[in-house]
């Protein structure tokens, strides 16, 4: 049972370091997926959608803490039961998502590794396994020894450092596991302290410390479709334009039987190849279109831009050579007007030079009005889609440098650059 316990112990403190990590990079964008849950027709907990952010910033802390808790050997009693009640709750989530097709992706890598609903079922019931050895165990094991250290630290970090180079093509997660692994071994062994206080207080400290980071400023690893040095028009090439093949979906139909009483569901597509209009009524669409076979799906979709007459101005904007900026306020009545004095002398300085400025939102005409106003703004908006603005940049407003469709660049209202900064990051 030891080696199990050891093997279980290894893999569930490195994967919820790494998970944590990932929500902890893009906490804003965590607590968007957890408004979808609780939104109604999903979990219908809407008095926890203006908590989500908070929410979003503990749940990271704490899957973090108990990673580093259960490769350390400390509070294992008390670490089991929080490894478990998790597990049980998310696997519930998670078989509730797929079963009744609520929420198409989990969020459990955030934006860095897609997972479907019935992956993460199963990711969950298998990590649900090596959760319940070490919940038998929690009893028995012990705060580390020398040697266990010796054995369970170096292979937490290889397992981290494949992870993320092979998974994520991202480094920092082993130099984050490193700094805290640090702390734990200055305390343990070089201050010679007694207690686990001091180790634990520094997991969260970090954890806290990069959250809040990126919180303020970006998410230091960018892995949507809008991340620097993507092309947005390739990002919405179809599958047909790439010469690649395309999913396809399909929707249940329960069907009558023509002059008798006879019912059946069918798949759509089975119900068009078999002509079976002929000698069954339709009677209704049952739930939502599903995939009924994988296939190559652009990852930017929804991207479109409006002028405010209704004109679709998406292709002229992407196609513009010269650099041009976007102002991005995906709500403009959320929009930190702390940071418009700033933006309103980057708009200035970039018509004196002949860049343009484009500011983009999904706030009705009258809202923006009202926010001009009290900015003395001279933006020039159009419309987008609220969603799509909210994946482009994690900041309301944010500032985004575009040409020829390529991103060149991605500021936060807190910390937005002179035009000089910004047109030197031109590749």
């Amino acid at each position: 049972m030891r080696p199990l316990v050891l093997i279980a112990r290894i893999l569930v403190g490195s994967l919820f370091i790494v998970s944590g990590l990932i929500k902890a990079n893009d906490t804003l964008g965590f607590s968007y997926k957890l408004v979808e849950y609780f939104e109604p027709g999903v979990l219908n907990l809407e008095f926890l959608i203006p908590l989500a952010l908070p929410l979003a910033f503990l749940i990271c802390l704490v899957e973090i803490v108990l990673g580093a808790l259960v490769l350390f050997g400390y509070r294992m009693k008390l670490s089991a039961w929080l490894l478990l009640g998790m597990i049980v709750f998310f696997t519930f989530l998670t078989f509730y998502s797929a079963y009744f097709n609520k929420v198409t992706d989990c969020g459990c890598f955030g934006d860095a590794i897609k997972l479907t609903p019935w992956e993460s079922f199963y990711k969950d019931v298998v990590l649900l396994v090596f959760i319940l050895i070490i919940f038998i165990a929690r009893n028995k094991v012990e705060e580390n020894s020398v040697v266990q250290d010796k054995i369970i630290l170096p292979i937490s970090l290889v397992l981290i450092v494949l992870f993320s180079l092979g998974m994520l093509g991202w480094s920092f997660p082993w130099i984050f596991t490193i700094i805290l692994f640090a702390g734990y071994v200055a305390a343990k062994y070089g201050l010679k302290l007694q207690s686990d206080i001091p180790a634990i207080a520094w997991v969260k400290i970090v954890t806290i410390a990069f959250a809040a980071h990126t919180l303020y400023y970006l998410p230091i690893k960018d892995f949507r479709p809008y991340a620097v040095g993507k092309s947005i028009p390739e990002g919405m090439k179809s599958a047909e334009e790439l010469g690649l093949e395309a999913p396809e979906y399909a929707t249940d139909y329960k069907l009558k039987k023509k002059g008798g009483s006879e019912e059946q569901t069918v798949r759509s597509d089975v119900y068009m190849q078999n002509k079976m209009w002929e000698s069954w009524d339709f009677v209704e669409a049952v739930g939502q279109p599903y995939k009924v076979k994988d296939g190559y799906e652009p990852p930017i979709h929804d991207f479109g831009i409006m002028s405010v007459d209704g004109e679709d101005v998406t292709q002229k904007l992407l196609s513009e050579s010269n650099p041009s900026f976007f102002v991005i306020f995906y709500d403009i009545n959320k929009a930190d007007e702390s940071a418009s004095e700033d933006l309103n002398a980057l708009v200035a300085e970039a018509k004196t030079k002949g860049v343009k400025v484009y500011a983009l939102s999904a706030s009705p005409i009258d809202e923006i009005s009202e926010y001009k106003f009290r900015n003395k703004s001279y933006l020039e908006f159009y419309q987008a889609d609220a969603i799509v603005l909210k994946t482009i940049i994690r900041s309301n407003p944010g500032l985004m440098l575009m040409k020829n469709g390529v991103i060149q660049g991605k500021w936060p209202a807190t910390d937005l650059p002179t035009l000089t900064e910004a047109l030197a990051e031109l590749k």
